[in-house]
């Protein structure tokens, strides 16, 4: 059933985009249709048979079900044609993605009610930051292609699509909805990791370099929505802060494998 809901997804997905601008209402409408089927494929996929299924294509399939939400909420205060442009290909692509890479199973035998809830909510911050970190990439190529040289030629897809996008400080605007709401879901996933370790993940607390990455990773978030609200951060300072956050939080869910196996030689089990 899941495959069937993603491919509808993304056909509704492929159809906003074909429809012509003027047409406002069936585009918001196709968009909203898709959003809750690829919503419902994702959640058939992820709770399967007393068990949670997740892997990269789960995350990323979930990474832009939060983009289209979001984009889908600020297109009622700006005019983002150029952004659909960019986003509703990738979720279409993205929708059908479990489908083909289901990821592994999580047994919940023996696991709390809240454990199911607190990988979902880490998997919806590790998704929405990742989404914000590549928003900051196609903001950082937007604002070298403002400030290029004269003389300098550009790949002509290239400067099609850059221009399609909104004005920079809409993209700031856009971006940081995502990291105010990623940066809320990693609170949660590092709260219910420290308050409930026990009884939620099965072991007792402990400073691993999974925790400490996190922790890193949630404080380089923290600092940066602290300057954005009182020191007016903007420009190459959101975008450091914004893309250090991840690398960080991208350390702590992969690199810690690395890390513990290759470098330390030691067990994760």
């Amino acid at each position: 059933m899941q495959i069937y809901l993603s491919f509808l997804a993304a056909a509704l997905y492929i159809l906003s985009i074909l429809l012509p601008g003027r047409l406002r209402l069936l585009i918001s409408t196709a968009t909203t249709l898709g959003w809750l089927v690829h919503g419902a494929a994702l959640w058939l996929t992820i709770f399967s048979d007393h068990a949670l299924r997740v892997g990269f294509a789960v995350m990323l399939s979930a990474a832009l079900w939060v983009s289209v939400f979001v984009c889908w909420l600020e297109n009622r205060n700006f005019s983002l044609e150029g952004l659909r442009f960019l986003l509703m290909p990738n979720a279409a692509l993205m929708a059908i993605l479990p489908g083909f890479f289901p990821g592994s199973l999580i047994a919940l035998n023996g696991k709390t009610t809240m454990f199911p809830w607190h990988v979902i909510v880490a998997m919806l911050a590790y998704s929405t930051l990742t989404i914000a970190a590549f928003h900051a990439v196609v903001m950082t190529i937007q604002d070298k292609h403002l400030h290029k040289l004269r003389g300098i030629r550009q790949r002509q897809w290239l400067q099609t699509l850059i221009e399609r996008l909104p004005a920079l400080m809409t993209m700031e605007k856009i971006l940081f909805r995502f990291i105010i709401f990623g940066f809320v879901l990693l609170t949660l996933t590092v709260l219910s990791g420290v308050i409930f370790s026990e009884q939620v993940l099965g072991v007792a607390f402990k400073w691993d370099h999974k925790t400490l990455l996190s922790l890193l990773s949630w404080l380089l978030f923290a600092i940066l929505l602290a300057g954005r609200f009182w020191k007016g951060w903007r420009g190459k300072t959101v975008l450091s802060f914004t893309l250090s956050g991840f690398i960080t939080l991208l350390l702590a869910y992969v690199g810690s494998r690395f890390v513990l196996e290759v470098l330390l030689h030691r067990s994760l089990a």
